[in-house]
């Protein structure tokens, strides 16, 4: 009789193998199953209470040569989990009434393999979830939720395509469903967990008016960084959104400059929220994130040239860029306000955060309607028109305020070689700074 030669083999490890294979190629603590190798090595018997029967990890390759490396690489991982499992046997209990949470935490991390794939292969969802934790650790949560927003509305509609699938045909069909999202489209009821087609259909039916181009661009240019990310982790090897534009050119429509009589309406308000914060804007310039992370210890006083307080970097709050971080002198109704109505000691404005200041100026928008068209950030540019009306220069300002810079002529020649205004030009500038019915305002 003859003997089938196709009939599997069993291996030492337990598995079965066609017998072409085990005659071709054999590996010392691995065996191939489904064309992937498999390691396998078994544990001392007087530590198997410890540590299972044996250590056992797919090798994620079907080729001979790459496996042996792995094979070799589990090995030394082998030898490190018995050295260490050794050290701690004889305080591991015996009982079978131990738990998971008795045992003993190895320090030996398992190598961990892939697949290999071809370029291309990898689906939109996976590539924007992993873009987005690199984005979560290098932007600012209001930064990250924008971003995140853009790739939430690109993986609704290509979320389960392999990102070499993109052509430039879906980028303008993707385009086409942001220019009819409307502004308020994140308040929607039934648009809670939508997709972008749904959100789309949604905003036509509800509202008449669309975003602006400037927030469409936004959004775009978000899902085209996504995929130059792409090309620089080497999953695409050319961005086919490059070419996308929104047709309509962005333009800023930037909030109103508070007149004096709107600086008045808020002054004669005194909101119980909002008063005191509005009262340091309106005579430093400073951001509402800003004012809400000001510290009482950030104040300092400089002899005759009188208090000043560092915006600086803190626990509570980060800055908008590296020339945020400044020094401004207190005005000197801000002394009077220091002394007498503000903590001495910790956050000037506990109660504060920049989300409460954005919803309390809505309410005082809704309740003064002389307020209408105006945020809380148009006491900074009150504060700047101030200083540009009492011929402060811009440079000048621009230090005041935590520019980079000003449109200037000697902008390169500041930017580059200045150490910036003196203390007592600062302070001047803001003593010069007057609000209107000065003996009202407090």
């Amino acid at each position: 009789m003859f003997r089938n030669t196709n009939l599997p083999i069993q291996t030492k490890s337990g598995a079965f193998a066609p017998v072409g294979d085990i005659m071709s190629t054999q590996i010392k603590y691995a065996y191939k199953r489904h064309n992937t190798w498999v390691f396998r090595r078994t544990y001392p018997k007087a530590l198997q209470p410890l540590l299972g029967s044996a250590l056992k990890q797919s090798l994620k390759t079907g080729d001979a040569t790459q496996a042996k490396a792995r094979v070799a690489e589990l090995n030394q991982t082998y030898h490190s989990i018995i050295k260490e499992a050794q050290a701690h046997a004889t305080d591991y209990p015996q009982t079978t009434a131990s738990t998971a949470t008795q045992a003993p935490r190895l320090g030996v991390a398992r190598p961990r393999y892939q697949h290999a794939r071809l370029l291309g292969d990898g689906l939109i969802s996976d590539l924007a979830q992993a873009y987005l934790a690199e984005a979560a650790e290098r932007l600012r949560p209001g930064s990250y939720k924008s971003v995140r927003f853009a790739l939430e509305l690109l993986c609704s509609h290509l979320g389960e395509r392999a990102v070499g699938e993109l052509s430039l045909t879906q980028g303008k069909e993707v385009l086409g469903y942001i220019t009819q999202l409307s502004p308020n489209v994140r308040k929607y009821r039934d648009g809670k967990g939508a997709g972008l087609v749904e959100l789309a259909r949604l905003s036509q039916e509800q509202e008449s008016t669309t975003s602006a181009p400037q927030t469409q661009a936004r959004i775009l240019k978000q899902m085209v960084q996504f995929l130059d990310w792409c090309v620089g982790e080497g999953e695409l090897e050319a961005n086919p959104w490059d070419g996308l534009r929104v047709k309509d050119r962005p333009d800023v429509h930037p909030h109103g400059m508070l007149s004096d009589k709107q600086v008045m309406i808020l002054l004669q308000a005194k909101d119980r929220v909002l008063h005191s914060a509005l009262i340091f804007a309106l005579l430093t310039g400073m951001r509402s994130g800003e004012i809400c992370g000001l510290m009482a210890e950030d104040i300092t006083a400089k002899g005759n040239l009188g208090r000043f307080i560092s915006i600086r970097p803190n626990r509570v709050r980060l800055l908008k860029s590296k020339a945020a971080e400044r020094e401004v002198p207190l005005h000197g109704m801000l002394g009077n306000l220091l002394d007498t109505a503000l903590p001495t000691s910790g956050r000037l404005f506990p109660h504060l955060s920049v989300d409460r200041v954005v919803r309390q100026y809505a309410h005082l928008r809704r309740r003064h309607p002389g307020l209408r068209g105006t945020v809380f950030h148009s006491t900074r540019k009150w504060f700047i028109t101030q200083c540009e009306r009492t011929g402060v220069p811009e440079h000048f300002t621009a230090s005041l305020v935590g520019h980079h810079s000003a449109r200037s002529a000697n902008k390169l020649t500041y930017g580059l070689y200045s150490a910036g205004i003196s203390d007592a030009q600062k302070r001047e500038i803001i003593e010069g700074i007057r609000l209107p019915d000065w003996e009202d305002a407090s």
